[in-house]
């Protein structure tokens, strides 16, 4: 597990892709949050945010958990500008995905696992439009199912926050929602209604699972509640757009990440 941490961890600081797993994948939740976690406690920066994914239908029935989370850290999260860089893993996988985010609003307890919708509620501060980079040096992550997604910091390589949506909490969840472009290609439209158990549920999802890690979220941790219209793969060179409406958009061309550190 320390050797798989210490090669994602590795491959990622110099923005290097590599074709295949390294070594055997995890086979349970247990063993992919170990090596998530060895991988997360190797990377320099402090985890500021979670990604909230959802685990393949046919193993989601199985194990009884239908989510995951993954971390984000301090220098990956930034801020929409009018075009904002997407930075790819050259020779790994990257793909364009629109969220909703929620910011937590107070620390909370390490040793509370579990969280009702209405309990999220409590610690939920604001709500953003915004884009997960999702991307990893691993080019295959996608097609190796959940386990190897969160073992790889849960497939996440950043988090662009956009604009706040105002009076979230008193809004439908259908009147919440974003078309998604890749270059001038419409490849997804959806509501927030589409997000399983709504954008609070993964959020109080993370909640929990953060705190059974160890890492119980803290004031201004930003959570990234899952895909709204997809997972839509992009190249070096794409421009790639996220339309909320009235609620803002998020505009981003997609280049090539640098090492770092």
């Amino acid at each position: 597990m320390e050797e798989q941490a210490a090669i994602f961890a590795r491959a990622r600081r110099q923005a290097s892709g590599f074709p295949d797993y390294p070594g055997s994948p995890p086979l349970n939740l247990d063993d992919s949050y170990a090596i998530q976690s060895a991988a997360t406690a190797l990377w320099p920066d402090p985890v500021a945010g979670w990604k909230v994914g959802r685990i393949l239908p046919e193993l989601a029935q199985s194990l009884g958990e239908k989510r995951f989370i993954g971390p984000i850290f301090a220098t990956q999260i930034g801020t929409a500008r009018k075009d904002t860089p997407f930075p790819a893993i050259e020779g790994g996988f990257a793909a364009f995905e629109a969220e909703l985010i929620i910011t937590v609003a107070s620390d909370c307890p390490p040793e509370k696992f579990d969280w009702t919708i209405e309990q999220a509620l409590e610690v939920a501060g604001a709500m953003h439009i915004g884009v997960e980079i999702a991307g990893s040096p691993l080019a295959s992550i996608n097609d190796l199912g959940s386990f190897a997604t969160i073992a790889a910091y849960g497939n996440n390589n950043g988090l662009i926050v956009g604009a706040e949506i105002v009076g979230w909490r008193d809004r439908p969840l259908d009147s919440i929602g974003c078309t998604t472009r890749i270059g001038s290609s419409v490849v997804g439209t959806a509501a927030a209604s589409v997000i399983p158990g709504s954008p609070l549920g993964a959020f109080a999802f993370a909640l929990g699972q953060a705190a059974r890690l160890g890492l119980p979220l803290r004031k201004g941790m930003q959570i990234s509640t899952g895909a709204l219209t997809g997972v839509h793969t992009v190249t070096i060179g794409q421009s790639c757009n996220a339309d909320f409406g009235a609620d803002g958009h998020i505009t981003c061309t997609v280049v090539a990440a640098q090492p770092t550190g």
